[in-house]
């Protein structure tokens, strides 16, 4: 049995009160303090360390983390209450050298790669320079380098602790995880346990998600980085608002690969054009000299994007919670797949179809509460005018073809060639379009509700063709299941005394419509994770909808 720590709780307002009085002692502006002090006595070494480091927080705290030129700190009031009052001392060193846990410190912020996180993140060159430096014997008489050293390692700790609980994303409305605090009793108790000795890999490792497949793709990074090609390229940002930066950014990718000699001065047309189409070539893709898209994916398609990538999937599975329910339904959009878990196991798989990235399926987290059998389609008012209205007034025989009718507000069918359609637009529509019930309708023969406010469903199809296609991001945003007989089955399966096995397909067979209530209400969420582990490595889907690409601009643009 694992011994448990006495933890003092340093709560929030202990944390600002330190920090107060920090400002009161400090008479006026603080001053930036110099962090080198060459000390003969090494008894006093320790003192003198703590002295300036109380110092360097009083400045830190005065502008916004800053210490001076070369050190920000990332958790500038955390890392005061660890160096305040009369009694403070260093922790990761003592007198000349540096204690085994800081050495240890210092290899997991070297291993981070393995974490999905930067080294750099977390002082990794300064605290390179500095453990070189100390290797040195009159170093190790300079107070300020130890100083230095604690301010840095306390720092990377407590923002690596942080990094590891909650991620870098930013919560939204599908983040599931309860546990978000990162407060200072939190910070207190993880700092306890170093000063107890407890190695910080330890500690920090038990920050992690307990989620399965986070805990699989952890495990399969050392494999994956060890075959990283850790080449450096330059990313193309496309599109890019200012066409000259993107020509600069291009060429120099281009030059980076060989497929083009020179960046020393900006290529002509004919000579970018060249370069394109070898490029072109060498992707497979159509060589047409011109720079879309594709390319530019083909491009920033590297070894360090990727990780990059991965690393932001890790952070998504820190938004759910550690244990999930026992029964429960998870698409995954880019991967165009349905699973069903029960008690951890994946019980039944299914590929899906999606929406396409300007009718998106929206993430979402909610509960089936009933399917449909033959289920009868309305149609959304934004595909009524994005598609079906100019359609319908160059031929009103568009409807027939689509198995359409119209109806008004009181449910009764109308004619459609009593309406002037030609009247008709955006502000002014008195009529819903429907698709009738049957192997021809969108739905196809079985639709399973659940509520959100996209409007947006699980359903089965008539274009089932479809589900052959490798990128299945097709719909306008519902989620069509090619297995949606074995999804029914699964959701009565809790309910076989009113629902016997043969029951749902002798409905279809006889074209019965029927409303199934779900006995057990099953959670389902919509999510979207582009890397997943497997028994031959870490898959990365295609990012469909440029999440990916959004969060890489706005948290890891310039991370190595």
């Amino acid at each position: 049995m694992k011994k448990k720590l006495a933890v003092p709780q340093l709560s929030n307002w202990l944390l600002l009160t330190v920090l107060c009085t920090i400002f009161l002692l400090s008479c006026g502006e603080p001053e930036k303090v110099k962090l080198k002090e060459i000390v003969k006595e090494p008894e006093l070494i320790n003192p003198r360390a703590v002295e300036m480091i109380q110092s360097a927080l009083v400045y830190a705290a005065a502008n916004a983390g800053k210490v001076d030129d070369s050190l920000m700190l990332s958790e500038p009031a955390f890392v005061a209450a660890q160096y305040s009052g009369d009694n403070a001392s260093r922790l990761w060193s003592d007198k000349k050298q540096w204690l085994v846990k800081a050495d240890s410190m210092f290899n997991f912020i070297e291993n981070a790669y393995r974490y999905g996180l930067f080294p750099g993140d977390y002082h990794y060159p300064q605290l390179k320079r500095l453990k070189a430096a100390l290797l040195d014997s009159a170093s190790q008489s300079d107070a300020g380098l130890w100083a230095r050293s604690e301010l840095i390692l306390t720092d990377a700790f407590i923002h690596m602790a942080r990094h590891i609980k909650l991620g870098r994303l930013q919560r939204d409305s599908v983040s599931l995880r309860k546990d978000t605090l990162f407060d200072a009793p939190i910070v207190s108790n993880l700092m306890e346990q170093v000063k107890a000795g407890r190695p910080p890999k330890v500690i920090l490792e038990d920050l992690e998600p307990k989620h399965p497949e986070y805990l699989a793709i952890r495990h399969l990074l050392p494999a994956y980085l060890d075959s990283l090609d850790k080449t450096h390229y330059t990313y193309v940002d496309f599109p890019k608002k200012d066409s000259l930066v993107f020509v600069r950014q291009l060429q120099k990718r281009l030059f980076e690969s060989s497929f083009i000699l020179f960046n020393s001065r900006a290529a002509d047309s004919t000579e970018l054009k060249a370069a394109i189409i070898k490029a072109q070539e060498v992707f497979n893709l159509t060589t047409d000299g011109k720079a879309g898209p594709m390319l530019v994916k083909a491009l920033n398609n590297t070894g360090w994007e990727n990780f990059k990538r991965i690393a932001i999937n890790l952070d998504r599975y820190k938004q759910l919670p550690d244990t999930m329910p026992q029964r429960y339904l998870w698409v995954n959009l880019p991967a165009f797949r349905l699973r069903v878990y029960d008690s951890g196991q994946v019980i039944m798989e299914s590929r899906v179809i999606v929406g396409q990235p300007k009718t998106r399926t929206p993430v979402l987290t909610s509960e089936v509460t009933n399917f449909i059998t033959y289920p009868q389609w309305t149609v959304p008012m934004s595909i009524i005018f994005k598609e079906m209205l100019p359609r319908i007034q160059k031929n009103i025989g568009y409807l027939a073809k689509e198995n359409l009718m119209v109806v008004d507000r009181y449910d009764s069918v109308i004619d459609p060639a009593t309406i002037d359609w030609s009247r008709l637009h955006k502000k002014f529509f008195p009529y819903l379009i429907r698709q009738r019930e049957g192997d021809d309708n969108s739905l196809g023969l079985m639709k399973f509700n659940f509520r959100n406010k996209y409007d947006v469903y699980l359903h089965d199809t008539n274009a089932r063709s479809l589900f052959m296609r490798n990128n299945r991001a097709l719909s306008h945003g519902c989620v069509r299941v090619q297995q949606w007989s074995s999804l029914a089955a699964f959701l009565v399966k809790q309910d076989s005394i009113r629902y016997h096995p043969d029951t749902l397909s002798a409905w279809i067979t006889r074209a019965e419509k029927h409303t199934v209530p779900v006995k057990i209400r099953t959670p389902v969420y919509l999510r979207y994770f582009t890397a997943e582990p497997t028994e031959a490595g870490i898959v990365l889907f295609d990012d469909i909808y440029e999440d990916d690409k959004l969060l890489r601009n706005r948290y890891f643009t310039q991370r190595l």
